[in-house]
Parts: structure tokens; sequence; C-alpha cells
């Protein structure tokens, strides 16, 4: 299996979860004859990106609606703070749907907290970030719409995976949430990036990656809400590139990770 450096963050200390879903700092290690894989993600980052020479750049990484792969490198480190669920236009200015598949210098943003949070960034200790992120940061930050959010952040759950239950429909998380399913779209549209339906599809890949080792093809068909193996095959393809079976064994081409397949 190549070596992910996309996976999902740990969650991001309490003070910080209104605008921020999970925080890591990690240093992609591989020799350039590996495949270091950046997974399909659904979600907008903040990332402080350090070289070896000290130079740091602060970015907002947008969703990412396919796999990438890159060759092994090393010399460079990066600390993610990944937003939650419609705190992208309060933090950014924008959509977060002009964000996907793009990567922009955080201060060139038009919102007023994005030089803030640049600023706080490049101050910022990679070795032990989150301290330091948990004090300074929410005193920085522009508050969300509540209701809005909320109303998001359920859509998001109900089309995520869990371990008692596989993701809804579309049509059944917009009568669940008392919305048309336009207004659905348009509402992950500015918060999330992508569709709902391509939310749970990205979703339910990297689940299957996360549960290929210990589960069954089949079983991850079922758990993750696919009709069948055959149906989860294709998707996984569409997304990743290549079949399940073939990504969990190949070596694929690739390019330098970090934010630079974004540029």
């Amino acid at each position: 299996m190549p070596n992910t450096i996309a996976g999902q963050a740990p969650p991001a200390p309490e003070s910080l979860r209104p605008w921020f879903a999970g925080v890591r700092a990690f240093s992609p290690a591989g020799r350039p004859e590996e495949t270091l894989v950046q997974l399909p993600a659904a979600a907008t980052k903040v990332v402080l990106r350090m070289s070896a020479d000290g130079r740091r750049d602060v970015l907002a990484v947008g969703p990412r609606v396919r796999a990438s792969y890159h060759a092994g490198k090393q010399g460079f480190s990066c600390v993610e703070l990944w937003l939650a669920p419609g705190a992208v236009r309060p933090l950014l200015g924008v959509a977060a749907t002009e964000l996907v598949g793009r990567a922009v210098a955080l201060p060139a943003l038009p919102d007023a907290a994005s030089p803030r949070l640049a600023a706080a960034l490049h101050r910022l200790d990679p070795r032990d970030p989150l301290p330091e992120l948990a004090e300074t940061l929410p005193a920085l930050l522009p508050a969300v719409d509540p209701a809005r959010t909320a109303l998001l952040r359920a859509g998001v759950d109900a089309l995520s995976v869990h371990p008692d239950r596989a993701p809804a429909r579309v049509r059944e998380v917009a009568g669940e949430l008392a919305v048309s399913e336009r207004q659905l779209r348009n509402l992950f549209a500015d918060g999330v990036g992508v569709s709902p339906k391509h939310y749970a599809r990205i979703d339910r890949v990297r689940t299957i990656i996360t549960g290929a080792a210990t589960t069954p093809w089949s079983r991850l068909a079922a758990a993750t809400g696919y009709y069948d193996q055959s149906h989860m095959t294709t998707d996984f393809r569409a997304l990743m590139g290549v079949p399940p079976r073939s990504y969990f064994t190949d070596r694929l081409p690739a390019r330098s990770p970090c934010g630079a397949h974004l540029g």
C-alpha cells in the first residue's frame, strides 16, 4: 500500500472547534522510490508549510476531489488546521467551492481574519503547536453563524459513514433537515466545497482505505452504503484512479507533496 500523507487530522481542542475540526503536525518522510498519497478530502485546510532552510508559507488548501500521487520527499514539514464545515467563509471570506483544487497564500484572501491568522501561524512553534493555537487563535477569529453551521454539520454527519450505520441518502438528509435538495447543495457548496453526493463518495472511499486491512471487501461495501462490491469498486476507481486491490499493491507515478500539487 502507498504511504498515505492525507489522513484525517486528530480532533481540534475544544476552544478551536467552532472553526476547526482537526489539527495535525507532520513531516512526510519517504524515499524517492516510494509513493506518497494525497487522499481525496472534502475539507479546506489552513497549512503552515516549512522547508529545511526555514522558509515558511501559510496557505489555504481547498478540497481535493480525487487522489493524487507524489514522489517521496524529505526536508519539509507541515502544520494543518482542518476547517470545520461552515467556517470557510467566516475565516477566509470566500465560498469553499472557490478553493476546490487550489492552494492560495492566506494573506491574499479577502477576509480581515486571514492576515491575522497567517501572522499567528508564521510565529508558531511546529514542535508542539496545540497549546499555542488553543490559547491565541480564539481571540483572533470571527464568529460563525451558529444556526447555519449547525444545519450544515448535521448534514455532514448524516452523510458520513459511522460504525453503527451506513450514510443516509441525500434526499433523506434534505428531508430530515427540512430543506430542499437544492438548498442542501447550495449549503454544501458554500460551507464544504463539494456537493452532498460527492462529499459522501469521498467519505466512503476514505473509510474503505481505513478498513481494508481488517474487513472483507463485501462487508466494506455494505458498511459504507454501496449496493454491492462492484459499485464500490467503480466509485473507488473514479476517485483513486485505480481499483481497490491495485491500490494496496501497486506503486504509482508520483510527484512532490504538501500542497505543491495544487499550485
